[in-house]
């Protein structure tokens, strides 16, 4: 065959290397992107080290004495829980500012020092979700209310972390919504979804919801916390389901 019919034969065919490239990458930035909270959702009933990791590290660095006990703590922020236990020692704001950078650290060191096994406390359907997204190439990642070190932990205790690419931690925004934006940011500066990929948060409180509707990403909840069905429904999530097992790839990205 001729050198100009083999040429035209081939690009009757297929696209050229870089055509190719590119189709490809489209659909890769199309698989989309999950996000997870991690109590509650990921896990439950995961014991009191945590909160005892943020006593023992107010004790440390304050030598004050303060409590968990009459906190909101669910769907709160690590170190929002931290700056209410000092508040009602009745620690200034200006004292409460000037300490957390200690407080942070120190929580996260007793914290991995002290989290148990986890792997029993990972809730229903989890697991093989986590598994599923990774074997279809669509990536995983932390939105939570945990500090980076106490996060990362009890995914590791977990036997999650594998299966998980990055996190959006409590000390590096000031909200949840806050949080979930800079997953997103992240997500698109590795090339993983661009603007128009579907993206999903799955969570097991309001705040969840809410973050996820602040950003215009997916609101999936789960009544694998504290949170009542009736009280999930009241803030018209995008899905609701009673855990995770009730999931599939296609629900959260089709």
């Amino acid at each position: 065959m001729p050198a100009c019919l083999q040429d035209l034969h081939r690009s009757l065919i297929l696209p050229d290397a870089w055509e190719l490239t590119v189709i490809m990458k489209k659909m890769e930035i199309r698989r989309g992107l999950v996000l997870f909270d991690i109590d509650g959702t990921l896990l439950r009933r995961a014991g009191p080290h945590h909160r005892q990791a943020l006593v023992d590290a107010v004790r440390r660095v304050t030598s004050l004495e303060t409590t968990t006990e009459g906190i909101p703590v669910q769907g709160m922020l690590d170190r929002d829980i931290v700056a209410a236990m000092l508040a009602s020692a009745g620690v200034s704001r200006v004292v409460i500012a000037r300490k957390m950078p200690e407080i942070v650290a120190a929580a996260q060191t007793v914290y991995v020092r002290r989290c148990p096994d986890l792997r029993r406390k990972v809730c229903p359907g989890a697991r093989m979700l986590l598994y599923r997204l990774s074997r279809r190439g669509v990536p995983a990642g932390l939105v939570t209310g945990n500090l980076t070190r106490i996060g990362w932990r009890k995914m590791e205790c977990a036997g999650l972390r594998h299966y998980l690419r990055f996190g959006a931690f409590a000390e590096r925004a000031r909200d949840r919504a806050g949080l979930v934006r800079i997953a997103l940011q992240h997500a698109r500066r590795q090339g993983w979804i661009n603007r128009t990929s579907p993206v999903a948060l799955i969570g097991d409180h309001p705040n969840d919801i809410r973050a996820a509707r602040a950003n215009g990403i997916r609101a999936v909840a789960v009544a694998t916390g504290l949170s009542s069905t009736e009280d999930l429904a009241s803030y018209a999530p995008d899905l609701l389901v009673a855990d995770m097992r009730a999931l599939s790839i296609e629900m959260l990205l089709g």
